[in-house]
């Protein structure tokens, strides 16, 4: 998953910030043709949109990594992918010691 440059989407009455871009591989016949699955996500991870990104002829012959796929499929929605996505840091409680001594 991405984070993307916010774009607007209409949902229900209303204009939603899509933030993050989330995408896979849905086929690839791994000799000239591939399809991507997106989803344009809001800051609560909620689907505002989604659909399929196809790859063919010259730009399938390029694509032989992940970060030209995410080029492509960005290229190909004209969203801007300002970073990668970092899942929030979940704390830990730090647990208090024991007052109780254990002698043997």
């Amino acid at each position: 998953m991405k984070q993307i440059k916010a774009v607007s989407i209409w949902q229900n009455g209303q204009n939603v910030q899509a933030i993050y871009l989330k995408a896979g591989v849905q086929t690839d016949n791994l000799s000239t043709f591939a399809s991507f699955f997106y989803f344009l996500l809001d800051a609560d991870f909620n689907t505002l949109t989604s659909g399929l990104v196809e790859i063919t002829g010259e730009d399938y012959d390029k694509y032989e990594t992940n970060p030209y796929a995410w080029d492509f499929i960005s290229k190909g929605l004209k969203l801007t992918i300002t970073g990668d996505y970092v899942p929030p840091v979940v704390e830990t409680p730090i647990e208090t010691p024991s007052e109780e001594i254990i002698t043997e």
